[in-house]
């Protein structure tokens, strides 16, 4: 974008003494305050940029001086061959090049899509002004033209604002087509952070009406992820069967003989959902389901593989296992139920005393498998917002005694202390944090920290520091949004929310994901 520079005068390179001068006049000639003593050479640099950018942009308003006229839609829209070529390369190659038949014509038609052709004669504007309107609704069709015309500051612009209003496009049910555009033309930036977006608040965009916009090739690949924020797996089973029952509405809609289309779109999709993860009351239930009762002999296998794993039935699971992302099957997700997580959250986070601490205990299950009984493991969490502060102690060793000074780290620390790893020597966990903020006046899960450990009576304690930006959280009155960290919620912005997920890790688990990727 071109810059929007206030009017100034700099001082000649050199001079540090030299005062800012004034805007004043004399017989019209702009002068400075600074005496005639510290100013021999009489040199200065005038910045007049805005009056000429009015210049250029009243080339466009008043529509004078064009030699070419573009026609989108049935509309008009005059310009100067000049202007277009300084802000495009396709344009430039287009009306340059004598090989294209546009750079001989004074009108030249523009095929663009309805929601393009809307907002052209503002993609156009930019190129006079370096000023265009955008927001949840336009940004899209704004960026199809900048990629088509290759106007890379305008791209720029673009990206930027996607990456920042992720929130606010799933509230308006933007994000799965901001997602879709983004991966297929390899912006990654905002594909990355829509699709953590998802993964993370899956539920909550699930129950979107863009949710069921999804093409069944990206769905499925988001489906494969290791690190999908869920409830449980039956509350993802539940969000793909909302995916497939608005499908079964489209193609009915289209063709009469849409059935074989929905099994293979039943398929691609139900073959990434983790049955096995289920319990085996739950996969009892899924007999009774409409979807089960139509395919029947795909959901019967799947729903067997799941029973054969917590039934401990090691030759079924390894040919699972032999499979293509069979390990996937017995991997769990960052599961929100409480069987495998708890949350913390420190209310009225303002008044928390520096270096103070905040601490719960809970339990999670020691086994996915049914058959491994009710065993759980014990588990200390504290979580340390505020900065860490250690002490000065002293250290009993052979030669005598030595001091070790206070020590203060200036991190947002959480810490996870296994209590016992019984009724195993050890316990190999995926420990999943995830951090609640409001943006776009959305809640949701903001970030999410992953890892896998293993925890022995050696290794009891497993830290995550630098969890959250110090100063991000621990920010001051009149920054961010309303003074506030964007990691603050509730009705006075005052309460931090931690969901900590230990869920266990068996042989059988798969420690990666598949790339996300729409094939």
């Amino acid at each position: 974008m071109l810059e929007h520079f206030g009017r100034m005068f700099r001082s000649p390179v050199g001079d540090p003494h030299r005062s800012c001068p004034v805007k004043t006049e004399e017989n019209g000639i702009p002068k400075s305050n600074v005496p005639s003593s510290s100013n021999t050479s009489g040199d200065m640099e005038i910045d007049n940029s805005d009056a000429v950018l009015q210049k250029i942009s009243t080339l466009y308003a008043d529509r004078v001086m064009n030699d070419i006229c573009l026609v989108v839609a049935g509309s008009e829209y005059p310009a100067h061959r000049l202007i277009l070529c300084a802000s495009s390369e396709v344009f430039q190659v287009m009306l340059m090049n004598p090989e294209w038949s546009e750079s001989q014509e004074s009108r030249v038609a523009l095929q663009e899509p309805a929601a393009c052709a809307s907002i052209f004669g503002d993609f156009l504007r930019y190129f006079y002004t370096g000023r265009i309107h955008i927001n949840h609704l336009t940004v899209m069709p704004v960026l199809l033209l900048a990629d088509k015309y290759n106007v890379k500051d305008l791209v720029k612009l673009c990206i930027d604002y996607m990456c920042v209003h992720i929130a606010h496009a799933a509230a308006k049910n933007q994000l799965v087509t901001w997602l879709q555009y983004t991966l297929a033309c390899g912006r990654d930036q905002v594909a990355q952070a829509c699709q953590n977006f998802v993964k993370w608040n899956f539920e909550l965009v699930a129950d979107t009406p863009d949710f069921c916009n999804f093409e069944a090739e990206v769905l499925a690949s988001l489906l494969q992820q290791n690190d999908l924020v869920v409830h449980n797996e039956m509350a993802l089973y539940n969000c793909v069967v909302k995916w497939l029952e608005h499908q079964h509405e489209r193609l009915a809609s289209l063709d009469k003989d849409f059935e074989v289309q929905m099994e293979q779109l039943v398929i691609e999709v139900m073959q990434h959902v983790r049955f096995p993860m289920m319990s085996p009351r739950q996969l009892a239930e899924l007999l009774l389901s409409p979807l089960t009762k139509t395919y029947k002999e795909f959901f019967v296998e799947r729903m067997a593989i799941g029973m054969s794993f917590h039934s401990g039935q090691k030759e079924r699971i390894e040919e699972v296992l032999r499979q293509p992302g069979g390990r996937l099957q017995f991997t769990p997700r960052l599961y929100t139920a409480d069987t495998w997580s708890t949350l913390l959250s420190v209310e009225n986070f303002p008044q928390l005393p520096p270096y103070h601490t905040r601490t719960l205990v809970f339990s999670s299950r020691s086994s996915l498998a049914e058959h491994a009984g009710e065993h759980t493991c014990e588990w200390i969490v504290d979580l340390y917002p505020k900065g860490v502060w250690f002490r000065k102690f002293y250290l009993i060793v052979w030669q005598g005694t030595v001091e070790v000074p206070e020590s203060v780290l200036r991190t947002v620390r959480l810490s996870v202390m296994c209590k016992d790893p019984s009724p195993a020597p050890d316990a190999r966990v995926k420990v999943g944090v995830l951090i609640r903020g409001i943006r776009d006046g959305v809640e949701h899960v903001m970030r999410v920290i992953e890892r896998n450990h293993r925890f022995c009576q050696d290794d009891k304690v497993l830290n995550f520091d630098d969890l959250l930006s110090f100063d991000e959280l621990n920010s001051s009155p009149g920054s961010g949004s309303n003074g506030c960290s964007p990691y603050l919620v509730g009705i006075q912005r005052d309460i931090l929310k931690v969901h900590i997920v230990i869920a266990p890790l068996s042989d059988l688990c798969s420690t990666t994901s598949p790339p996300f990727s729409a094939k």
